[in-house]
């Protein structure tokens, strides 16, 4: 993918691969309400509780009042991430881009005239 991300997007990034960083987890995601209020969560894997990185970051908005999504950074993330169902079923205008590990954008999926 040779598009290049908007100053925002590349702030995503940068919360994502912190949040994948600190929780030494294999993804991480970062999303920004309709308010320009970012969150962001990595994976979570115990015995009784499996969340990606991206719904732990859309959770994470949800319950501090978000009510719609602009964008989705997912680091190192896969394009049938069930996080992406909450956040088009919120905002399906919202577009979410997936990175490698280095935050590298790989494919956007959402709204193409972003």
């Amino acid at each position: 993918m040779t598009e290049t991300l908007t100053d925002e997007d590349r702030k995503l990034v940068v919360l994502a691969r912190g949040a994948l960083a600190r929780a030494e987890s294999p993804s991480g995601a970062a999303v920004r309400d309709g308010d320009g209020r970012t969150y962001a969560g990595a994976d979570v894997r115990t015995r009784t509780l499996t969340l990606t990185g991206l719904q732990v970051a859309v959770a994470s908005a949800l319950s501090s009042g978000a009510r719609s999504f602009e964008a989705a950074v997912v680091v190192n993330g896969d394009p049938d991430d069930p996080g992406l169902d909450t956040l088009h079923e919120l905002s399906p205008e919202a577009y979410a881009v997936l990175t490698d590990t280095a935050g590298a954008p790989q494919q956007r999926i959402g709204r193409a005239d972003v």
